[in-house]
C-alpha cells in the first residue's frame, strides 16, 4: 500500500509542479499584444479546471482504494471466524460418540 500511495503522491506533485512551471514562463503580458489578454485569462481558467479534475480523480482513486482495503479486511475477518468455528472443540459431539465421558 505505501508503494501505491507514493506513486499517487508523485503523480500529484508532478501535476502541481507542471502548473506552476507553466506560470513561470518568460512570456509576460507586456511583451504580447493587448488583444491577447482575454486568451491569457482563459488559459489560466482552463489550467485551474484541469488541476481540479486531476485532484478529483486522485481523490476518487484513493477513496476506492480505501473501500477495497476495508472490504478485504472484512472478508478476511469473516474467513478467520469461519476457520475458528470449524476447528473449535465441540464437547457435545465427543460425548455423543462416546469418545469422552
Amino acid at each position: 500500500m505505501p508503494e501505491v500511495l507514493s506513486t499517487v503522491t508523485v503523480s500529484v506533485l508532478f501535476l502541481l509542479s507542471n502548473q506552476f512551471i507553466s506560470g513561470l514562463s518568460d512570456d509576460t503580458p507586456s511583451m504580447k499584444n493587448t488583444t491577447g489578454d482575454n486568451h491569457t485569462s482563459s488559459h489560466l481558467g482552463t489550467g485551474t479546471e484541469v488541476l481540479i479534475i486531476c485532484l478529483a480523480i486522485v481523490a476518487i482513486l484513493l477513496f476506492s482504494l480505501f473501500l477495497f482495503k476495508l472490504y478485504q479486511k472484512k472478508k478476511r475477518e469473516a474467513q478467520y471466524a469461519r476457520l475458528l468455528k470449524l476447528f473449535e472443540e465441540d464437547d457435545e459431539l465427543e460425548v455423543e460418540l462416546g469418545l469422552r465421558d
